[in-house]
C-alpha cells in the first residue's frame, strides 16, 4: 500500500493512529493478497500525491475506483492513456466541449488536471475487480471525510464540484464561506441529461479562480 509523503501528511497523520485506520489497513492488505484489487497498491493515494494540499484549487469528488482491468490509477474519473474512455468521462468531455470549447481528446488520462491543482478524489480508494462498491464501508469513507474536512478548513478560495447524490452528501461538511460549491447530477449516462449537461461547472470554476486572483485551470486534455 502506497504512502502519503507530501504536505498532506501532517494534517492527515492523526487518522493513521486511529483504530478504524488500523482495521482499514489490515483489511486492504488482506484484500490485495487474496483478491484482484484496483488500483495497483502503489497508486491508491495518487490523488494526494499528484495534488499537494497547498496547490488544490478545485476538488472533484468521485465514488469508488473503476473496477475493470487496467482502468483505475488513483484519480477519480481518470483512466490510463491506452484504456477506452469510460461513459461518465465521455460525458464530462462533452460538457467541457460545450462549456469551454475544449476539443474531445483521444484518451481519458486526467493527470494534467491533478498537476494543475484539481484534486480528483474518490470517497472510497480501492475496489475488488469487477465488483463495484465492494470496498464501501471498510473505512475509506472515514479517511476521505477527514481529507474533505482538511480541504474545507483551508484559508483560501477553492471550488468543490459535487456530482450526483453520494458527492452531494458531503455538502454539509463544506461550510467555509471562502469556497464555491457547485452541484449537478452525476455525469453517468443514466443521469447526465438531468442537468449535468449545461451545468457549466468548468467555466464557473475558472471565473471564480480569476475573480480571486488565481490562475484558471487549463481544462484541455491533449491527444496522446
Amino acid at each position: 500500500m502506497g504512502a502519503i509523503s507530501n504536505d498532506w501528511l501532517e494534517p492527515l497523520s492523526p487518522e493513521f493512529k486511529k483504530p478504524y485506520y488500523a482495521r482499514l489497513y489490515k483489511t486492504v492488505k488482506e484484500e490485495y493478497s487474496t483478491h484482484e484489487v484496483f488500483p495497483p497498491a502503489n497508486d491508491i493515494f495518487n490523488a494526494f500525491d499528484f495534488t499537494p494540499l497547498s496547490q488544490v484549487k478545485v476538488v472533484i469528488l468521485g465514488q469508488d475506483p473503476y473496477h475493470n482491468n487496467g482502468q483505475a490509477h488513483g484519480l477519480c474519473f481518470s483512466v490510463k492513456p491506452d484504456v477506452e474512455i469510460p461513459p461518465s468521462l465521455v460525458n464530462i468531455y462533452k460538457e467541457l466541449h460545450d462549456d469551454c470549447g475544449c476539443y474531445i481528446p483521444n484518451n481519458g488520462y486526467l493527470e494534467k488536471w491533478a498537476r494543475e491543482g484539481v484534486m480528483l478524489l474518490n470517497t472510497v480508494l480501492t475496489v475488488r475487480a469487477h465488483q463495484a462498491n465492494s470496498h464501501r464501508g471498510i473505512g475509506w469513507e472515514e479517511f476521505t471525510d477527514a481529507a474533505i474536512r482538511v480541504l474545507n478548513e483551508q484559508d483560501r478560495p477553492m471550488v468543490f464540484m459535487l456530482w450526483g447524490r453520494p458527492a452531494q452528501m458531503k455538502r454539509s461538511m463544506l461550510n467555509n464561506p471562502k469556497h464555491l460549491i457547485l452541484e449537478a447530477p452525476h455525469p453517468s449516462p443514466l443521469s447526465a441529461y438531468r442537468g449535468f449537461f449545461g451545468c457549466k461547472h468548468f467555466s464557473k470554476a475558472n471565473e471564480f479562480l480569476k475573480e480571486h486572483g488565481m490562475e484558471p485551470i487549463d481544462w484541455q486534455i491533449e491527444n496522446q
